[in-house]
């Protein structure tokens, strides 16, 4: 949804006739600097000679007349010379009392004086300083009326962002449980008199919490345009420069701007750019974000309520937040923006769906079944994909097949059609894939398969994608043991058929051993072990990422977890390589289709395999 900035902090716009005025003065300024230079206006003429040889040519009766400008400078003429050979400069270094004599004395005409200068050279020598001078000042004058820019490294950078159309609570599909914590907020702006009565207080700061893309800045702006007050806009990235002392700066501009604007809301996007715990850098050291937090926690403590400003801000990463943000009267409430289920998911797709020519014949609820753990910017960018494939064939309307195609290029990644494989190299990939699928059909508690192919996609030769039937929060042990099996699928069929394996089966043996690994050791699924929590994962705030595994028990235990996985992985291993002997003719045949076709989705392999439609037991049973 469009907004209208109206940020006027700056007061005033740009000048089109001062900026052209200024320009035709840069230009008076150069041209007349370089005619100075080049005209040649006070130039002497004549080549320079010394003195003494002045002298010499003089007592030879050499010179016929001569100038004297300003009392240091000669110009003369040779006798007998009539051409410019004859013309000839020269400067007197010093006080000579008898220079005149000895010019009477050999007959050369002087003349000479002061030579008044006209007030054009004067023009020429000072007007390019002057003019430029007049330019600088123009344009700090110019920069004066955007706002100073140029200077006023200390302001804040929030945008006000105001509108005729709002964005309201029914614009934002889903997030009920958000909506209802943030109504509170809405109210207290709409009438704070209401809860200022019941002595009750209202939370200084909101924390949003979520995923990226799952709509923490739309509630933002839903929350403001449900109160119909002014609403403030800013990134944590902001306040940081490479001045010390600006983030600071701009944090007091910042609220003192939401005072002035009060009731109003003050939203800060991305918190942990600034909001980091203190000290978690190399070195520990003092640096200009943590002068920058600080007065960020020194602001928020001196907010009072009665002032009608709300801060809300939003972060996916909660857990490196400085402790002395998150303690109640500052950000004392945090509201969790969740990833969409499936019913907010068809909201979702509806609400996209409605600015483009959408086909009849589109079921959204099926799409938004086989969209499991997208967030509301993935599903805003699947139905853009899917214009876009309509729009490049020249339809008239987005139909089923567009979508189909934009959910596999966001699940597989880019076909790669153009390139050219090796026939022995497609035939192991068929064989590859098969028999990854063929396992979804036999194993029990795996996700129903959507869809197989041999077509290059992104980094993989192949895919085989599988989609779950409904939206899971937490998995068995037994939808474990059948992915890890699944994992395996590639690796057993290339054995099978071809004696030996390529390298294409690593990601599979890392998903694998990850997985077991992670039973073992996490998840309590280990009968030899026990439920017991194994090592704990080191994740330093200052990087970010996982860099190793705290180990905290023996040695002995470790060659326990170590057999334990090998355990595992052994036997699942052994239960897919059961399963695809005992069905070789369908790995066979699977493995010549997926050759013939290059694709094959679930309805097509169920009736090439005999297996019927999908009812939500075993396929293959």
């Amino acid at each position: 949804m469009a907004l209208k900035d109206s940020d006027n902090r700056g007061g005033g716009s740009e000048s089109p006739a001062g900026g052209r005025f200024a320009l035709i003065i840069f230009i008076v300024a150069v041209a007349s600097f370089l005619l100075f230079l080049f005209t040649g206006i006070g130039r002497e003429t004549g080549r320079e000679i010394s003195y003494s040889e002045f002298i010499s040519r003089v007592q030879k009766d050499q010179v016929e007349s001569v100038k004297i400008v300003d009392g240091s400078r000669i110009q003369g003429v040779l006798r007998e010379v009539r051409n410019s050979e004859g013309l000839f400069v020269t400067s007197i270094p010093y006080d000579d009392p008898a220079l005149l004599s000895l010019l009477e004395e050999h007959k050369v005409r002087v003349a000479g004086g002061k030579t008044p200068v006209s007030l054009w050279f004067y023009a020429l020598q000072l007007g390019p300083s002057i003019l430029l001078i007049v330019f600088l000042v123009m344009m700090m004058r110019q920069n004066q009326g955007q706002g100073n820019k140029a200077f006023q490294f200390g302001k804040s950078r929030a945008h006000r962002y105001e509108g005729s159309k709002k964005i309201a609570f029914a614009d934002v599909a889903g997030q009920e449980e958000a909506k209802h914590e943030l109504q509170e907020v809405v109210q207290f702006l709409r009438d704070p008199q209401k809860f200022v009565k019941m002595g009750a207080r209202i939370p200084k700061g909101v924390l949003l919490v979520g995923m990226p893309g799952t709509g923490k800045t739309m509630l933002a702006r839903a929350v403001a345009g449900e109160a119909g007050v002014a609403y403030f806009n800013i990134s944590g990235s902001d306040f940081v420069e490479m001045f010390v002392g600006v983030g600071a700066s701009r944090v007091r501009d910042l609220f003192e701007q939401g005072r002035k604007n009060a009731p109003c809301i003050i939203f800060i996007d991305e918190l942990d750019a600034v909001g980091r715990t203190r000290g978690a850098g190399y070195g520990g050291g003092h640096d200009e974000r943590e002068q920058t937090l600080n007065q960020m926690l020194v602001e928020m403590d001196g907010f009072e309520t009665k002032d009608g400003v709300i801060i809300l801000a939003a972060t996916n990463r909660p857990d490196v937040l400085d402790p002395a943000l998150l303690r109640p009267g500052r950000f004392d409430r945090q509201v969790v923006v969740a990833m969409p289920d499936i019913r907010e998911r068809e909201a979702i797709l509806r609400i996209h769906a409605s600015k483009i020519p959408l086909s009849p014949e589109v079921d959204l609820q099926r799409f938004a079944r086989a969209t499991p753990g997208m967030s509301g910017a993935d599903l805003a960018n699947l139905v853009n994909e899917a214009a876009l494939f309509a729009a490049r064939k020249d339809k008239e309307t987005v139909d089923s097949a567009d979508f189909e195609e934009a959910r596999d290029k966001l699940l597989m990644g880019v076909a790669r059609r153009s390139m050219v494989m090796p026939e022995r190299d497609r035939r192991m990939t068929a064989v590859h894939e098969s028999g990854h699928a063929l396992l979804h059909y036999h194993l029990e508690f795996a996700d129903p398969l959507h869809k197989v192919t041999i077509i290059p996609r992104g980094q993989a030769l192949g895919v085989a994608i599988s989609l779950p039937e409904n939206d899971s929060y937490s998995r068995a042990k037994g939808w474990i043991l059948d992915r890890i099996a699944i994992c395996y699928g590639g690796y057993v069929a290339e054995t099978l058929v071809y004696g030996e394996t390529t390298t294409g089966t690593r990601s599979d043996l890392q998903q694998a051993t990850e997985l077991a690994r992670r039973m073992v050791c996490e998840y309590g699924m280990s009968s030899a072990l026990g439920a017991v929590a194994w090592g704990q994962e080191e994740e330093p705030i200052f990087i970010g990422k996982e860099i190793a595994r705290h180990r905290e028990f023996s040695e002995d235990t470790a060659k326990q977890i170590d057999s334990e996985v090998r355990k595992i992985l052994d036997e699942t291993r052994k239960r897919a390589e059961d399963i695809l002997s005992g069905h070789r003719d369908q790995l066979d045949a699977l493995s010549e289709e997926l050759l013939r076709k290059e694709t094959l989705d679930d309805a097509e392999i169920r009736a090439m395999l005999g297996f019927g439609p999908a009812s939500g037991g075993v396929a293959g049973k």
